[in-house]
């Protein structure tokens, strides 16, 4: 059961300085940085007019941005449907155990239906015991490996 007070919608330009932080935070929970030029070109697809391109969903906890969730239709060759990629999730550590991270989920799964997808598929990390309590929940393990190649 999601938070009184909880509402998740489409980010919104206004939203630029509250994204950074948030995503700016999923980034070091992966110790990962990237430059300006990343941050600025993913914001303005986030909120382009793009119909392939990334969406975000924002969810704010009595009107203070605490979570988000970026996610992307794209086709695949084993449905004429698209599928959705849920890349990113992340709620911030002072809103967690609140039913955030549920909620974004469940607001993806229902947009990416309203769009035409027949599923949404996403990863995380091995060893991200809180994430996977949630995933394993919500989504069932497929028996792949990812692999890649940096180029």
């Amino acid at each position: 059961m999601s938070p009184a007070g909880l509402d998740i919608r489409p980010l919104r330009a206004a939203d630029e300085a509250d994204w950074r932080r948030l995503w700016r935070a999923y980034l070091e929970f992966y110790e990962t940085e990237l430059p300006e030029a990343v941050y600025a070109s993913t914001f303005a697809r986030l909120i382009g007019d793009d119909p392939r391109d990334y969406n975000c969903l924002l969810a704010t906890l009595d009107g203070r941005p605490v979570g988000l969730a970026h996610f992307l239709l794209h086709r695949t060759c084993w449905n004429i449907a698209d599928t959705c990629y849920l890349q990113d999730l992340y709620a911030a550590p002072e809103a967690r155990g609140k039913g955030i991270g549920r909620a974004l989920v469940e607001a993806v799964f229902a947009r990416a239906k309203e769009m035409g997808a027949f599923e949404v598929h996403w990863l995380t990390n091995t060893e991200n015991a809180t994430a996977r309590r949630l995933y394993d929940q919500l989504g069932e393990i497929v028996p792949y490996v990812k692999y890649r190649r940096r180029l």
